[in-house]
C-alpha cells in the first residue's frame, strides 16, 4: 500500500534530506520510524502524505499519487503532525467542521478515546494545555480510521500516565488493511507497540525489520561482564554492571529493547547491519 522507490527530497538544490530512499509498506502493521533529530522522518511523512513532493523517484500510497492530492486520497490518509495549531472551538464545533471530510470518521471511536485520555470536553481548544489539544488530535486521528495513519512524534506533551493511555488505545485500534507509521527519537515510548522498525540515517532507510526478526538475530541482556555474551555488539553501562546487545547464537529468547536496539544499529552499523541482509 505504501511505495517509494529511488525517492530524492531536499528543501534547496543539492542539499538532499532524503536521497535514494526505497520502502515498502504493507497493511495491518504499525511501524516504528526511528532517526536522529533532523534525519528527515517529517520529511519522509509529508512526501506519503502529499504535503510535500519529490524531486526526483516515485511515492505510490494505496495506489494513488500523493502530490495530486485527489479527494480520493486525502480522504484515507491522516497526518498528525509534531506541531499543532488548533482554532478557539469547542470541541463538538471541531468535530462538525473537520469529520465531514472522512466518511470512515466514527463519533463513538471519538468520544470513547477522548474518555479514556481524561479529556475536559467543556473547554475550548485554545483554553487547554499542550497536553490535552494533543489528546483531543490524537482521539480524532484514531476515529478518522484512515488506510494510512501518519503519526510525528504523537507523546511529546504527554505526561506518564497519558503515554501508558497512549499505548494502551494504540494497540486495540490496529485494523487488517490499515498502515500507520509512528516517527518518533523518543523510542522507549513505543516498546510493546509497534511490530515493525524503521531506521532513518544517512538520508535513507538502512533498516526494516519485524520485531520477531530482530529478537531471532539479537539478544537484549543485562549483565555483570560482558565475557557472559559470546559475541557482545553494544553496550552501556548500567547498575548493575552492562545492559547489551550481542548475537542470539542459541536462539535464546530476550525482551526486545527499542532504545538499546537504536543506539546499537547507529553506532554498530558495519556489524549489525549485515545480520540481516543474509
Amino acid at each position: 500500500m505504501v511505495n517509494i522507490n529511488n525517492l530524492n527530497f531536499g528543501y534547496r538544490k543539492r542539499q538532499p534530506v532524503l536521497e535514494n530512499l526505497n520502502l515498502q509498506l504493507k497493511p495491518g502493521h504499525i511501524y516504528g520510524l526511528l532517526g536522529k533529530n533532523g534525519a528527515g522522518k517529517s520529511s519522509l511523512l509529508h512526501n506519503i502524505c502529499g504535503l510535500l513532493f519529490p524531486d526526483e523517484g516515485t511515492v505510490s500510497v494505496i495506489g494513488e499519487i500523493p502530490a495530486k492530492r485527489k479527494p480520493s486520497f486525502l480522504q484515507q490518509v491522516f497526518l498528525l503532525p509534531e506541531e499543532i495549531n488548533l482554532p478557539d472551538v469547542s470541541i463538538k464545533s471541531y468535530y462538525r467542521i473537520i469529520a465531514p471530510f472522512y466518511p470512515s470518521f466514527d463519533f463513538g471511536l471519538f468520544e470513547r478515546f477522548l474518555s479514556e485520555f481524561e479529556v475536559p470536553v467543556s473547554n475550548t481548544l485554545q483554553r487547554m494545555s499542550y497536553g490535552q489539544k494533543k489528546k483531543v488530535l490524537i482521539s480524532f486521528a484514531l476515529a478518522v480510521q484512515a488506510k494510512i495513519l501518519l503519526m510525528d512524534e504523537p507523546t511529546n506533551g504527554l505526561d506518564i500516565p497519558s503515554k501508558r493511555q497512549f499505548r494502551k488505545v494504540m494497540a486495540g485500534v490496529l485494523q487488517e488493511e490499515q498502515i500507520v507509521i509512528i516517527s518518533t527519537h523518543q523510542v522507549k515510548d513505543l516498546d510493546n507497540l509497534i511490530d515493525h522498525v524503521l531506521i532513518l540515517d544517512d538520508k535513507k532507510i538502512i533498516l526494516h525489520e519485524s520485531i520477531d526478526r530482530i529478537i531471532e538475530k539479537l539478544l537484549f541482556k543485562q549483565v555483570m561482564d560482558l565475557s557472559e555474551i559470546k559475541t557482545p555488539l553494544y553496550s552501556e553501562g548500567a547498575l548493575k554492571g552492562y545492559a547489551a546487545v550481542g548475537i542470539n547464537y542459541d536462539n535464546d529468547s530476550t525482551k526486545f529493547d527499542m532504545e538499546m536496539f537504536f543506539n546499537a544499529v547507529l553506532a554498530e552499523k558495519n556489524q549489525i547491519l549485515p545480520l540481516f541482509n543474509q
